[in-house]
């Protein structure tokens, strides 16, 4: 399948620049490019749409380059931003991009023999420019009218309090820049990037067409919004990052699965590289069986192998079971970890456990499942009480020691999805 037929398939063909002739140029290898600013030590689920783009470009015999920002993110887009970005260090950028630099390897293919990918930083041809050199050659060729015209350059200089600064305003040119030196030193034809790039990236091809007398094309992909209205990549929690270390394995899992149904199909297309009859027959059970969520679960799958592996895709899993009742036999620590901080938890002092026990009742009471020892004797009659996921009938059970996972925790449970996690306090 041609990739433009790919990318519009998957709705992801938000905007380009003459559609027919690109359709055709694309019937041949082109090698194409993709900016992002390394803000921070990570990429988060909102960058993975137009890098997951090149990707597909890459599967079929295109030339893709990730273009890191070491110059412009000196600066900060203004595109989509109420208040100009707190600027970084070099040092910040570089360390930001070596970081980003590993996870770009599990999205493209840098070793292929036939079109490995590329990743750049585009302080390598910005830096050596002089401030007078860079407006002589490159800032004569823009208009401040049709800069001004720009839908985030209008919106923040209506916003009489802040503005915009000269810093900000000047991005168009950087980013403009790198398209022209990019389609002169590597013979890039095809720009990529969110929708509201579209006038930075337009301006690039003019500056192509000024300056080389050469043709070049953009492409935009759709900025990912939910259904609901709501942010795409943003939680209660904050952004859902790509490094474990930012979003564990379980929460990046747990992410995709509480995808709204109304969203998912949408997201099988836009995010994970199933077939056309695949996502259909997911879409199909989704709407016979919505309540089996198996569509979120290929979804969530999918995009966890991708980022982190499926080894670590079966722990966040295994841990997703447990939290809804699932047995605990032969779990690791780290997926139960993972189940820690993701239920209440309380402190309990390991003495209470010693000798006979401590009375199972006063534990429920303690973690706050039962507010009185009386609603917990009859919680635990009634079945609705489980230890380690396994049901406890007795009232006058007593919990030693021995049944503490790892040697610290106690995975208490009531009705269906009410959990505390006791850990023992060593003292």
């Amino acid at each position: 399948m041609n990739i433009f037929e790919e990318l519009e398939w998957r709705g992801l063909v938000a905007d380009c620049t003459d559609a027919p002739e690109l359709r055709q140029r694309l019937q041949t290898p082109v090698t194409l490019y993709c900016g992002f600013d390394p803000t921070a030590d990570s990429l988060h689920v909102g960058n993975l749409v137009p890098l997951l783009a090149l990707r597909r470009f890459q599967r079929l015999g295109h030339h893709p380059i990730a273009v890191a920002g070491g110059a412009t993110g000196c600066i900060g887009d203004p595109s989509g931003k109420t208040a100009e970005r707190a600027l970084l260090s070099r040092e910040m950028l570089d360390a930001n991009i070596a970081s980003v630099k590993n996870q770009l390897r599990r999205l493209l293919d840098f070793d292929s023999k036939t079109n490995p990918a590329q990743l750049l930083d585009n302080a390598e041809w910005t830096r050596p420019v002089s401030y007078l050199d860079f407006l002589r050659e490159i800032g004569k060729h823009f208009s401040v009218n049709q800069m001004v015209a720009k839908e985030s350059v209008r919106a923040r200089m209506d916003d009489r309090e802040s503005g915009i600064s000269y810093t900000e305003f000047s991005y168009m040119l950087l980013q403009s820049f790198d398209f022209y030196h990019l389609r002169k030193e590597f013979n890039c034809e095809l720009q990529i990037g969110g929708s509201d790039q579209w006038g930075n990236m337009t301006a690039g091809s003019d500056l192509i067409r000024k300056k080389l007398g050469a043709g070049s094309f953009c492409l935009t992909l759709p900025l990912i919004t939910n259904t609901d209205g709501t942010k795409f990549g943003k939680t209660a929690a904050g952004a859902v990052w790509v490094d474990a270390a930012k979003t564990s394995v379980y929460r990046f899992y747990q992410f995709w699965i509480r995808t709204d149904d109304r969203d998912v199909e949408r997201y099988l297309k836009y995010f994970t590289f199933l077939s056309r009859e695949e996502i259909a027959a997911l879409a199909q059970e989704h709407t016979l069986r919505p309540e089996a969520r198996v569509a979120h679960k290929a979804l969530a799958q999918a995009m966890t192998d991708l980022i982190h592996g499926p080894q670590a895709t079966a722990e966040a899993m295994r841990a997703s079971e447990i939290l809804f009742g699932g047995g605990l036999e032969g779990i690791s620590e780290n997926t139960f970890n993972e189940i820690v901080g993701e239920v209440p938890g309380k402190e309990l002092e390991r003495n209470k456990l010693d000798g006979a026990g401590a009375p199972l009742v006063e534990l429920l009471v303690l973690s706050g499942l039962c507010p009185s020892k009386g609603q917990a004797r009859k919680d635990i009659e009634g079945g609705g009480v489980y230890i380690n996921n396994t049901r406890e009938a007795g009232p006058q059970r007593l919990v030693t020691a021995a049944e503490l996972l790892f040697g610290k925790h106690l995975l208490l449970r009531k009705g269906k999805r009410n959990y505390v996690v006791l850990t023992v306090r060593i003292s």
